[in-house]
């Protein structure tokens, strides 16, 4: 029982308590042996103290609930103790590392803990800047190489291009180096200079580079342009402190360039960012004083209501914006608010249904910050967007591809609580948001997930634009192209685990364990021989999808993201493409952002 209940403090008190805790240990390294908890506390933490005189001045017999200052002292004078009187010696770091894990396992996912390098990743994401040479890298084999350089940064104006090996850097062999120690090596103040030399496929000899680092934007809105003649399509992949700007600027370029009848704003795969951008974003849609988002949390400076504060540049065209399981928290806040006011249409997958707002709180060391999820969104309707199972996901969930990587759900929108928009139209809640238009989903075959994760396209796209460095815009799949990707795949030893082979394998392991090989033998291979008539199978039936990924990745290589947009997303992609119809079906926009009417059964 008195562990159980010791536990229970521990949870209670974890999160003030950890950086104390730091504090105080360290001070017990320094030598200060004879420092005990109450004198430690006795310097900063009156209003703690008074709290707690305050307790103990109850009446006689009556017990009172026992405050924070009670359990803080508790959790120091512990971590004290185990620091200096332990039977063997234990790192201070170490002692707090485990309160402050302890502490965030009773917590939602999304509270964590910041060491330096991911602080100051989130700051970079958050700014939307840094000081480089403006290149996505990678680990491929043993070197670093090029992903793709940022188009009008230092390394994209030096030629560098995808595909690229970095085999030194400022003379340092690169050789097993991570792409954390190159990205550190890489970075550094704008105006100084750093030597790459690079391995090129199609070049008998490294080529060196001089270049000069600059201060790297990294922008919001990836593309925009006209489809159809009188469509706009704009692609906001993150909710930076310039995103707002970014992407009215963006919208005024169009509306210059020729009137809109019609605007697709592409948020999949947005995974959020800052609450007041994601404000600002909806205002340049929603009228003046429109609800926006509105929070609430346990303490009441958490209340607060976001409301639209300026006249919307792009008011009573028609809207239609896209989502999917990869849109999150400040996307969602978007689509929400659009939906829930009947501004536009929402078309494609259920969305992540992240609804929290984090905090970051920096502390007295310089190389920990917390990230700590302060409060919920509600949208306009009342709907919490905030999924509940999400609080038994991990947060990794929302880095990389891993987020658009969705498990299949029974659920269907009737079974979620029923909301109404501003109009009167059915909306669902439950978490997320749930489109007006769904999409299918792709489901992605284990032969084209081994594709995409060991970058056969990436690497097949370096070695075909190596030896046809010419290949124009309308570059298409051709059947010998085709052919020579499989030469390719072979020459690669790629290989993967089909669901033939994975059940072959429980076989063959039940049948060791028995002591049945001989018994079994023709059998197993037989079996091996089908497995290979399947992964034939598999390639045959996945031909489409594979042609199509090529031709995205050659484009890219050759024209880059631009390219693939111009030529791949506005043209093949299928949410655009139901976009596109609803725009250009007469009336069918209007229809469904009309109130259902209800009917006897």
């Amino acid at each position: 029982m008195y562990r159980r209940k010791t536990a229970g403090y521990y949870s209670i008190v974890l999160a003030v308590m950890a950086l104390a805790l730091i504090w105080f240990v360290g001070h017990g390294e320094a030598g200060e042996t004879d420092l005990n908890a109450q004198d430690l506390y006795a310097v900063d933490t009156v209003d703690l103290i008074k709290d707690e005189a305050d307790q103990d001045s109850g009446q006689a017999g009556q017990t009172k609930p026992k405050t924070m200052s009670h359990y803080t002292r508790l959790l120091a004078t512990m971590a004290y103790k185990i620091h200096n009187n332990y039977m063997e010696p234990i790192e201070s770091d170490e002692l707090a590392r485990h309160a402050i894990d302890g502490m965030l396992e009773k917590l939602d996912p999304f509270s964590v803990v910041l060491e330096r390098k991911a602080y100051e990743g989130l700051m970079e994401k958050t700014h939307g800047k840094y000081e480089g040479l403006g290149i996505v890298i990678a680990k491929r084999g043993d070197y670093i190489t090029v992903i793709s350089p940022f188009e009008g940064t230092p390394a994209w104006n030096m030629g560098i291009q995808a595909g690229d090996k970095i085999i030194e850097i400022n003379g340092e062999d690169t050789k097993n180096m991570t792409v954390d120690d190159a990205s550190d090596l890489m970075r550094g103040p704008a105006g100084t200079s750093i030597s790459l030399t690079i391995e090129r496929p199609g070049f008998d000899d490294p080529l060196d580079y001089d270049i000069e680092r600059a201060i790297i934007e990294l922008k919001s809105v990836n593309y925009a342009g006209i489809v159809d003649g009188d469509i706009g399509y704009v692609r906001l992949s993150k909710f930076s402190e310039t995103a707002t700007e970014e992407l009215q600027a963006a919208i005024d370029s169009l509306m210059q360039e020729r009137p809109l009848e019609g605007l697709v704003l592409d948020l999949r795969s947005n995974g959020g960012g800052l609450l007041s951008q994601a404000v600002d974003v909806a205002n340049l849609f929603l009228n003046k004083g429109n609800t926006v988002v509105s929070t609430r949390g346990n303490n009441p400076s958490a209340e607060r209501e976001y409301a639209a504060r300026y006249d919307p540049i792009y008011p009573d065209k028609p809207l239609i914006i896209l989502v999917d399981g990869g849109t999150a928290s400040a996307s969602e806040i978007v689509s929400g608010a659009v939906q829930d006011w009947d501004r536009g249409i929402i078309i494609g997958n259920t969305t992540f249904g992240k609804g929290l707002v984090q905090q970051i709180f920096t502390t007295n060391d310089p190389d920990i910050a917390l990230k700590l999820t302060t409060a919920k969104y509600y949208i306009p309707s009342g709907r919490c967007i905030q999924r509940p199972e999400r609080a038994t996901k991990h947060p990794e969930l929302l880095e990389g591809d891993e987020m658009t990587i969705e498990e299949d759900s029974d659920e269907t929108p009737e079974d979620r609580e029923l909301f109404l928009t501003k109009g009167g139209r059915p909306v669902y809640g439950g978490g997320g948001i749930v489109p007006d238009i769904e999409i299918e989903r792709d489901k992605w075959k284990p032969i084209e997930i081994n594709l995409e994760r060991q970058t056969m396209f990436f690497e097949f796209a370096v070695y075909y634009t190596s030896k046809h460095p010419e290949t124009g815009r309308d570059f298409e799949v051709t059947d010998e192209v085709f052919e020579d990707f499989k030469d390719f795949l072979k020459e690669k030893e790629f290989t993967y685990k089909s669901k033939l082979q994975s059940k072959l394998e429980e076989f063959e392991k039940a049948v060791e364990e028995q002591e049945k090989e001989e018994l079994f033998k023709d059998e197993i291979e037989d079996l091996r021989q089908l497995v290979e008539i399947e992964k034939e199978q598999d390639l045959a039936n996945s031909e489409d999808w594979i042609r199509r990924s090529i031709k995205r990745e050659i484009i890219r290589k050759l024209y880059g993201e631009t390219g693939v947009y111009e030529e791949m997303v506005l043209k093949t992609d299928p949410y655009v493409k139901k976009a596109l119809e609803i725009l250009n079906e007469s009336g069918t926009y209007s229809r469904l952002l009309e109130p259902k009417e209800e009917s006897d059964t």
